[in-house]
């Protein structure tokens, strides 16, 4: 598994709570944003309170899960990305993310990591890569960490448990939890 380039964007894994919901954002996305916004993509809210693609290094919300709208024709649409340009009719969008950073996600690397980089961080990479046609993201963590005293958009906690996956293998998948999350005081949020 962790031998084949095969990324999936960020999946909840679990919450310490137990409870790890998406959040529903009434008129959260621009209608007719012009950007897919793919199932597992890191998202950030804009200035204007809706949710953006997030690159690499910005402070984000956390991973996209979905969205409804009503089309222009008056058709109800709901999938699991969102398709840039798509234009709604006004107060029928609603868009799902999980938001909670204490969320731990699965998301493969996109290289080696080894067991001594738990509790270390990294930024995402290939924030925008991805399918349109399964609307599922391929975002990876980078294997460049950024070492003691440093902070990038990620913590890696654990290796994700599966037969296939190991500390070394040439694609890691691993638990990591957002660390430069816009809901964090000590970091420029909007």
């Amino acid at each position: 598994m962790s031998a084949t380039n095969a990324p999936f964007g960020l999946r909840p894994a679990f919450h310490p709570s137990g409870l790890d919901r998406a959040q529903a954002l009434a008129g959260g996305i621009a209608s007719a944003y012009n950007t897919d916004i793919l199932k597992g993509q890191p998202v950030k809210l804009n200035t204007s309170g809706v949710l953006v693609v997030a690159a690499a290094g910005d402070a984000f919300q956390g991973a996209f899960a979905g969205v409804e709208w009503t089309d222009t024709t008056g058709r109800r649409r709901v999938s699991n990305y969102w398709p840039a340009n798509t234009a709604y009719q006004t107060g029928s969008c609603v868009a799902y993310f999980y938001n909670d950073p204490n969320i731990v996600y699965e998301i493969q690397a996109d290289g080696s990591l080894a067991q001594t980089s738990i509790g270390d961080q990294a930024d995402l990479s290939n924030t925008t890569a991805g399918s349109n046609t399964t609307g599922l993201s391929q975002c990876t963590l980078s294997t460049t960490l950024v070492g003691s005293g440093a902070s990038a958009q990620m913590r890696i906690v654990d290796l994700a448990p599966y037969p296939d996956n190991a500390w070394g293998d040439t694609y890691t998948i691993v638990r990591a939890t957002i660390n430069e999350s816009q809901y964090n005081a000590s970091v420029n949020a909007i």
